[in-house]
């Protein structure tokens, strides 16, 4: 039986989910950006009782503290805060799972306190360069300023429907189409999917949480990452969590990916320089400059190359794609991924 919870700890006052023996193997699970521990809620139900599931709302969502975001720590906030919980609860060594923005987040976990883990799946992670603003496998930035990337990469409408706690399918870009539409892959709807649309709609939005403050910029699309707030915590300008590839001990990873992911992609959908390259910027004020200067973020190749190098370095690390799945596919294919899953989790 998944119990919800709230505990402080020396950092914040987290909300969580959590199931299984407080004496077995601990896992944490790790949401993604406008989403919560609900995302989790079933694939902790579904593993053997011997596991010790806990899924936190990260700050800025679901039941944890609204504390502020800082963006120039690059989710090193959400990181050390998760690390915190894991203290508070007598957690020795865990095993990570993070989704999306999750991913990220156990990245930084793993920079910052490795000898706690005990291996780490990355489920749909954004890059080790984060979301917007690097243009090649080396995760080289577009421009010094971060452009184009950050909160000013976010369309308005969307931001406006989200704070209104918008339910409605009226605009393409309401909450619950974006979720359907890109979250999974289509026609697949999930059958708690109002419950899904609830913990998108718990997300805190303003300049210190969602999706941030913007700054002006002479580069294209004449917008910038500021200081403040979630997306530009995980942009380019702050996010970077390639040191993994030196940290000692190496935990074993698992990358694990749908397929047809549309959110991260080398081609995708909210990707500013992709949407740039089609003629689709939000802001027409200024045209995207070509590939040389902002080429799409190749998100899948850069991944892929700093886990390769983690491995030449010698970490563990395989590559898993479950066909058939959109960004989410422990919702989506939850009988492949749980066996996934759990033959990782038998490593240790």
């Amino acid at each position: 039986m998944v119990k919800v919870d709230v505990v402080k700890t020396a950092r914040i006052k987290t909300g969580f989910l959590s199931c299984g023996d407080p004496e077995g193997q601990a896992v944490i699970f790790i949401h993604g950006n406008l989403s919560s521990s609900v995302f989790w809620k079933r694939t902790m139900a579904t593993l053997p009782d011997d596991f010790y599931c806990v899924a936190p709302d990260l700050r800025g969502f679901g039941e944890t503290e609204a504390l502020k975001v800082d963006a120039t720590l690059g989710l090193d906030d959400m990181a050390l805060d998760v690390l915190a919980l894991g203290e508070r609860l007598g957690m020795e060594r865990r095993y990570v799972v993070g989704h999306s923005m999750g991913g990220g987040v156990a990245m930084k976990m793993m920079l910052l306190r490795p000898d706690l883990i005990a291996g780490v799946v990355l489920v749909n992670t954004i890059s080790p360069y984060g979301y917007a603003g690097s243009k090649d496998e080396q995760g080289t930035p577009c421009y010094l300023d971060g452009s184009p990337g950050g909160a000013g990469s976010i369309d308005p409408e969307f931001i406006k429907r989200l704070e209104s706690g918008d339910r409605s399918k009226q605009s393409p870009v309401s909450p619950r189409n974006i979720i359907e539409q890109l979250y999974f892959k289509p026609p697949f709807v999930p059958r708690d999917m109002d419950a899904l649309l609830d913990a998108v709609l718990s997300t805190r939005v303003g300049d210190d949480w969602y999706p941030g403050n913007v700054k002006d910029s002479p580069n294209c699309p004449g917008k910038a990452p500021g200081e403040r707030g979630i997306v530009n915590a995980f942009s380019r300008r702050y996010f970077n969590a390639s040191g993994i590839v030196d940290i000692q001990p190496k935990p074993p990873v698992l990358w694990l990916r749908g397929a047809d992911d549309l959110i991260i992609s080398d081609n995708a959908a909210f990707e500013i320089a992709n949407l740039g390259a089609m003629g689709q910027v939000w802001d027409k004020a200024m045209d995207w400059p070509g590939a040389d200067v902002c080429h799409p973020q190749p998100m899948l190749r850069q991944i892929r190359v700093v886990l390769e190098d983690y491995r030449k370095k010698g970490g563990i690390f395989r590559e898993q794609v479950i066909r058939d799945a959109g960004h989410t596919p422990f919702i989506e294919k939850p009988v492949e991924f749980n066996q996934l899953l759990l033959d990782f989790l038998s490593l240790v």
